[in-house]
């Protein structure tokens, strides 16, 4: 029968260290020769060898477990201190490993501070043994270390100070970097999870830790940015995608690399940032990269992104528009104040229809941060705001989730009598009624729902909605009051009454479909009304109300392109479409449908004249739109151009500057992530013919890698994304560049161009193929012939250079030329 590992063990131990009676009666007066000491330690070392190397090599840990185990249960410190010597010979002669043995002791749950001598002991054998130990192993007996000096309390008897010491040795040995036990960087990091910045050592280690961590300040400045605090981006469109302004979604920190010490300041959250950002046009895609929130996830249940800290920061961006309209005098057209409030509704419209913040919860914080504080001055412009989430979202969400805003209503509108209706001729009266509005919305939400909560009209709005009734019923609107944009914001989800003011809005804009004005050109005609929706009146209108007016344009439009008419679009009808595609809350109606839709539609039908007014007026409006989108029309811009019917000096030329244009307007931040994004097809976005437009975009390439640093540290441009585009380039329109503007070019792009260098033709053979292509322009008599001749693909293209040698010859260019 085996014998367990334990009885074995114990054996060989007890047998060196039991003693004689007379010995522990007169503890501490005997004591064994330097000679006895070691030829016990021999002993004992021979035969727990023995033992040992009979033993399966699972089993080590166990058997090193329960000799730490045995050494604890010991109470004699000469015992003790043998036993160490035991273990510590049995390292040296490499019969155990070091990494195992320190393990054991620092896990035992039996070494404890009180046991002082044992403490003192304990951590001596390590330090003098830690030296074999692996640097991973190290920096687990670091932890370990510091997690046991955590133990001793903040007061401890002076007395027993010097045996608690030998732990600070082993740290400061381990923190030694002349040593090498543990690269630094590990050991910091350790140091920090431990004590996070703020928080102080342990008493024991002294300064010890904290000299250690400063040390490591130059680096952590060197891996952060000076001031980073201090800073803040330009905000726009082409800033959106940068990652240095990059925050925790959850606690707003910069995202920091690594357990260093760096500035204090950097482990704030800095809601002072997003502030800034939020508060700025344009900023909805940089703040969703600033928090790493995806639009993607929209209407995808368990990917909801609600981001709580981004509620907190909108709603405080509100509580601020309220005190600052406390202090103003009136509501200003085109004032400060006016502005902040279009911005909250653009931005509130956005992050709540992507499910980023959660309406009902920030109308709740927003009742709970205006109570008691009697600020009533903004409540107008706070219920417009309001006014527009609810009436472009309440047909498709639960009434429950808009019934908190009669609990901000009971705050801010305390009047017991009834509110005058304000004058209507002032744009502002439309903030004035927004309450109204928002009521008459949640009625008819409760009787489509056929609920039985059944809201009864405020006594104080009674006036108010006695007044869009009376309009209602009143046939013939005015344009010259805002009468027509309350009907609209108020009658939205009501398709009987809204029919009737959008209607007036659309027929003023169309114009009489018989009358008709001269334009500039040839025979240009267009519908007759002259006169845009002013914006004013844009502005007064709700974001439902404006996706239905711009909806109603677009329409139109296609139909006007599906009947090819000779007749222009009315000026009016043009100039109000394009003040609405600016709006960034309508954008699924606005650009995208005008990108993804409306052009498509225009181009099918070959209605040429409304293409080149809605390139025109793409072009001048290129700074509101977002660069995925402008990149997406390059490409349709490119098909368009390889169709033959196109073949039309204007159109062909406005297709070429608005391509232009948009390829010089790419920020050089934008390039690489919206090409990247056409890497399996980049033919797409690159032209089949035009060599100016495709120059254009390498010199844009050249621009945004060299301000990028793109190509850091390579001197190639193979496995990088702009390879297959340059590639694609050259097959289409090869070209070489002059050596002057080369040598600007990043290095990679020169080596690229040099590799594909275009051999050159020969002057003297350039002349004779000219003078050949003339001789047959000369010969030629027949119009049809001399086009089909110089237009056929694959032909030289040498016909400019023909043209130039009729000017040389005639002094003028035939008229076939042109």
């Amino acid at each position: 029968m085996a014998v367990p590992m334990e009885t074995q063990l114990q054996s060989i131990f007890e047998d060196v260290v039991k003693t004689e009676v007379i010995e522990e009666a007169f503890a501490g007066m005997f004591m064994d020769t330097p000679e006895d000491e070691r030829t016990k330690l021999i002993s004992c070392l021979g035969a727990f060898r023995q033992y040992w190397g009979s033993l399966p090599q699972e089993s080590h840990d166990q058997c090193v477990q329960w000799i730490v185990r045995f050494i604890h249960s010991q109470h004699s410190p000469k015992r003790i201190s043998f036993l160490y010597d035991c273990l510590a010979m049995a390292v040296e002669t490499s019969l155990l490993p070091p990494k195992m043995v320190c393990q054991a002791l620092i896990g035992s749950e039996t070494l404890e501070w009180e046991r002082t001598q044992l403490w003192s002991l304990t951590f001596k054998l390590i330090r003098k043994i830690i030296g074999g130990v692996d640097y991973k192993g190290v920096r687990d007996l670091l932890k370990a270390v510091l997690d046991k000096i955590q133990t001793i309390p903040t007061l401890v008897s002076s007395a027993v100070v010097q045996q608690l010491l030998p732990a600070r040795e082993v740290v400061e040995y381990i923190l030694d970097r002349n040593a090498c036990l543990l690269p630094a960087y590990f050991a910091v990091t350790e140091i920090r999870k431990l004590y996070p910045e703020g928080q102080l050592s342990h008493w024991l280690l002294g300064s010890l830790i904290s000299d250690f961590v400063d040390s490591f300040r130059p680096t952590a400045r060197i891996n952060s940015i000076c001031g980073r605090c201090s800073l803040l981006p330009v905000v726009n469109n082409s800033g959106a995608i940068c990652n240095s302004w990059k925050l925790d979604p959850a606690t707003l920190r910069f995202p920091l690399r690594g357990m260093l010490p760096y500035d204090k300041d950097l482990f704030e959250p800095q809601t002072g940032l997003l502030r800034y950002v939020l508060e700025q046009p344009y900023s909805r895609d940089m703040v969703c990269n600033m928090l790493g929130l995806n639009k993607q996830t929209l209407n995808i249940a368990q990917h909801k992104q609600r981001c709580p800290v981004l509620e907190e920061q909108l709603v405080d961006l509100v509580v601020y528009a309220m005190e600052r309209s406390e202090t103003e005098e009136q509501f200003d057209d085109g004032g400060t104040s006016q502005l902040l409030w279009q911005h909250l509704s653009s931005q509130l419209i956005f992050f709540v229809l992507f499910q980023f913040a959660s309406f009902p919860h920030m109308v709740l914080s927003l009742h709970q941060k205006l109570a008691g504080r009697g600020l009533i001055k903004g409540r107008d412009h706070l219920m417009w705001v309001l006014l527009q989430f609810i009436s472009g979202s309440i047909q498709k969400n639960a009434l429950a989730d808009f019934l908190p805003v009669m609990k901000l209503f009971d705050l801010l509108y305390p009047e017991k009598e009834c509110i005058p209706v304000p004058d209507i001729n002032k744009p502002q009266s439309t903030h004035s009624f927004a309450m109204t509005c928002i009521w008459i919305h949640l009625n008819r939400k409760a009787q489509n729902d056929n609920s039985k909560l059944q809201i009864p009209i405020p006594h104080s709005l009674k006036l108010h909605h006695e007044f869009l009734q009376q309009s209602l019923r009143n046939k013939s609107l005015p344009m010259t009051d805002y009468k027509i944009a309350l009907l609209c914001n108020a009658y939205s989800t009501n398709s009987e009454c809204f029919t009737l003011p959008m209607g007036v809005l659309v027929e003023t804009i169309y114009g009489n479909g018989s009358l008709r004005i001269p334009l500039p050109g040839t025979n240009c005609m267009a519908s007759c009304s002259t006169t845009p929706l002013p914006m004013n009146l844009l502005d007064s209108l709700t974001v439902h109300a404006k996706m239905s007016l711009i909806h109603s344009i677009a329409t139109r439009v296609i139909k006007l392109a599906h009947a090819k008419s000779s007749i222009a679009l009315a000026p009016a009808l043009v100039e109000t479409y394009s003040r609405l595609l600016v709006y960034m809350e309508i954008e699924s109606l606005g650009i995208k449908g005008f990108i993804s839709q409306l052009l498509p539609n225009v181009f099918k039908s070959h209605a040429w004249g409304i293409l080149h007014t809605l390139l025109e007026m793409f072009s001048y409006r290129m700074h509101h739109i977002q660069p995925h989108y402008r990149v997406q029309l390059l490409s349709h811009l490119h098909s368009l151009a390889a169709v033959p019917q196109t073949n039309q000096n204007q159109l062909h030329l406005c297709v070429e500057s608005t391509a232009l244009r948009l390829i010089t307007a790419l920020g050089s931040s934008e390039v690489q992530p919206q090409f990247t994004r056409f890497l399996s097809d980049p033919k797409t976005v690159l032209s089949a013919e035009s060599e100016e437009l495709n120059r254009a975009l390498i010199l844009t390439l050249a621009r945004a890698t060299h301000i990028t640093d793109f190509f850091t540290g390579s001197d190639s441009i193979q496995g990088t994304w702009c390879k297959d585009i340059l590639q694609t380039i050259i097959n289409f329109t090869p070209h070489n560049w002059a050596s002057h503007t080369l040598g600007c070019f990043p290095a990679p792009l020169q080596a690229f161009f040099k590799q594909h260098n275009v051999p050159q033709e020969s002057r003297f053979n350039l002349k004779k193929n000219v003078e050949e292509e003339y001789r047959k322009w000369k010969s030629m008599t027949n119009e049809n012939d001399i086009i089909t001749h110089f237009s056929m693909q694959g032909s030289p293209p040498l016909f400019l250079c023909l043209l130039w040698k009729m000017l040389l010859e005639t002094d003028h260019i035939n008229q076939i030329g042109f």
